[in-house]
């Protein structure tokens, strides 16, 4: 199994943000609490996935994630532009500014 984290979209502006390991919601995952097996995924689902949880975001879901020189990336390309925000007009949108 590959390494996973959570993500979700934030519900006050929409934004991908990642689990971090107080239960919390980051949009850099480089912050993201990572589960390194079955179980720890299965439970790390179940602690973002609680009504607590969804008073903050919704869907949250796991993705496959590489630890790349100690940093965390997500190895899917739909998660990567999740991540990083759209790949064109890089002057628009939240990564803008």
């Amino acid at each position: 199994m590959s390494l996973q984290v959570v993500t979700a979209n934030r519900l006050d502006d929409g934004l991908a943000v990642f689990m971090t390991a107080d239960d919390g919601w980051s949009t850099d995952i480089r912050q993201a609490v990572c589960a390194e097996d079955a179980q720890q995924a299965d439970a790390l689902l179940a602690r973002a996935d609680t009504e607590k949880q969804q008073i903050t975001v919704v869907g949250p879901y796991l993705i496959d994630v590489a630890n790349e020189d100690g940093v965390l990336a997500p190895t899917k390309y739909r998660e990567v532009l999740r991540t990083q925000g759209p790949s064109v007009r890089t002057d628009l949108g939240y990564q803008a500014g």
